[in-house]
């Protein structure tokens, strides 16, 4: 009988396990090495060791009706996208509100996990932790791991020759805090990620000249989608997921590229993927298109290597006398503090866990891998959802299929991330299906026919709006009674914070018929192609 689990970071997957275990019965106690909760979203002016590091600069990427806590809506006068500091100051709410705090551990580093001896009987784990020097070790039912992925970063040096023999300064973007010490310098990022290109765009303004180096190109998105309405509003729909996955691929890809390219041409701006087709993530930026139009940062292709002063490109091109080099090129994932990490990465030394989750090779379902996924979704409420699962594994009420029939479901969910992402080993997921999987397999998908038939209003919005969190606590275990009311009212707390000054006869929600304005074309597209089956 699982009842004592260790829960490894206070980040917002560690708290949201937290509370999960809560929930269910069970006696969380959660290691964090650092003094306070947030994780990634705590700055600190350095970057600290073992832990994720933010620029003082970051925005959220997801709007609050999207990234909440499905449970605890974001006070309804905090902005749709926010700063750091203010999603921080949320997640301190959240702790206070459920009264999270008494079950964390600060300054309390997990050095060691590992199966204790009667593994294979009671599928308990050994777990040494240490703090002010002193070592403390005791034994849990079951293991939640809530590090993240943002901790170790890969900084591919032995690609580029010559950066050795780099005269200027170079270092990894973990380590970027602010633009003031680039004043009147020339800068190379190399990376079209996410903080590649803010860190390229915060730069400009200061740099003399910034470079935006990226081997592949990427598609960029803006925060304000189609009539100024939040983009994953408008995007993370279950009737948008129906189309891309109902649709013949040809179809589905020329709308894909059509969507991407509404804002601006990506190929007149050297953004323009490799392959356009595949759904990787996209870069969300508001500012990018505007410095590359004004010549404030200028994108390049792959370095091809560099000199003592210059960086020379795969097209010929050498732009001289750069000053610094930022490493913009993601993260490896580690885990040090398990004694065999291959409980983990237990395929060719990569992660491989089942929905995302589960190891799928031990004796016993005891651990789990939390917020070790990315998608288009917000991260709060993937990994809330998916603690919820692993939890319910945890106490035999979700039951899981044989370890061969678990392996055959990560190979076949690989060969669909190759078509769709154009690499079987990434992390991302298609948002509202992966949601939907754990949702079925707990029993708090909601059901749109039903909702059709008793809550027409309510299966409206389900369906052809949003897929906020709070549609996975309308029903089943954790049921919230708010969720209906939430649903109903997101618009609503959307407009709020932007008409702070009144218009004669605006409107005061979301017109229904943009949204149809919107499925226009998809729904056009799809009754032409069920003629003609």
């Amino acid at each position: 009988m699982v009842k004592r689990v260790a829960i490894i970071g206070a980040g917002v997957s560690g708290l949201a396990s937290i509370k999960c275990c809560l929930d269910e019965g069970m006696e969380p106690t959660c290691f964090e090495r650092s003094d306070d909760i947030g994780g990634l979203w705590r700055f600190t002016e350095c970057a600290e060791e073992g832990r994720a590091s933010i620029y003082s600069s970051v925005f959220t990427n997801s709007c609050k009706e999207m990234m909440c806590y499905p449970d605890f809506p974001f006070p309804e006068d905090f902005p749709n996208y926010m700063h750091n500091s203010k999603l921080q100051e949320y997640i301190h709410m959240y702790v206070k509100h459920f009264s999270l705090l008494r079950y964390i551990k600060f300054k309390t580093l997990a050095c060691s996990i590992r199966k204790h001896p009667n593994f294979a009987a009671t599928g308990q784990w050994d777990v040494i932790t240490e703090r002010n020097g002193q070592e403390e070790s005791a034994t849990f039912d079951a293991v939640m791991i809530c590090s993240g992925h943002h901790v170790y970063p890969n900084l591919p040096a032995e690609h580029f020759p010559g950066i050795k023999k780099f005269k200027g300064s170079y270092f990894h973007s973990r380590n970027y805090k602010g633009p003031a010490k680039f004043k009147g310098k020339r800068v190379l990022v190399i990376g079209l990620g996410n903080s590649g290109s803010d860190i390229a765009v915060e730069l400009s303004s200061t740099a003399s000249q910034v470079y935006l180096s990226s081997r592949s190109g990427s598609w960029l998105m803006s925060r304000v989608w189609d009539k100024g309405y939040p983009w994953d509003m408008l995007v993370l729909t279950r009737f948008q997921t129906f189309l891309r996955n109902t649709l013949p691929i040809s179809l589905a890809n020329w709308l894909y590229v059509r969507q991407m390219n509404t804002w601006f041409k990506h190929e007149n701006y050297g953004l323009m993927p490799v392959n356009g087709t595949l759904r990787k993530e996209p870069v969300f930026n508001d500012d990018l298109p505007s410095r590359i139009m004004c010549g404030m940062v200028m994108v390049k292709p792959n370095v091809k290597e560099f000199t003592e002063t210059s960086a020379v490109f795969e097209d010929g091109t050498v732009q001289e006398n750069i000053d610094f080099v930022i490493f913009a090129t993601g993260y490896s994932y580690s885990y040090p503090f398990m004694e065999d990490e291959a409980i983990i990465k237990c395929r060719d030394n990569e992660v491989t866990l089942y929905k995302g989750i589960l190891p799928p090779q031990l004796e016993k379902p005891t651990m789990a891998v939390i917020g070790l996924v990315q998608s288009l979704g917000a991260i709060i409420p993937t990994s809330e959802l998916q603690a919820r699962w692993a939890i319910r594994v945890f106490k035999g009420l979700c039951k899981l299929p044989p370890t061969t029939s678990m392996m055959d479901d990560i190979d076949e969910k690989m060969g669909k991330k190759m078509t769709w992402y154009g690499q079987s080993n990434t992390l991302q997921m298609d948002y509202i299906v992966y949601m939907d999987e754990l949702a079925s397999a707990i029993g708090v998908k909601p059901n749109i026919l039903l909702l059709f038939l008793t809550d027409p209003k309510l299966a409206l919005e389900v369906y052809f709006g949003p897929c906020s969190p709070y549609q996975y606590r309308l029903t089943g275990p954790g049921k919230w009674e708010g969720a209906r009311c939430a649903i109903l009212t997101q618009w609503d707390r959307t407009l709020k914070v932007t008409r702070t000054r009144v218009v004669p006869g605006s409107q005061n929600c979301f017109p229904f018929f943009c949204l149809l304005a919107m499925l226009a074309l998809p729904l056009l597209l799809a009754v032409i192609f069920l003629m003609f089956l």
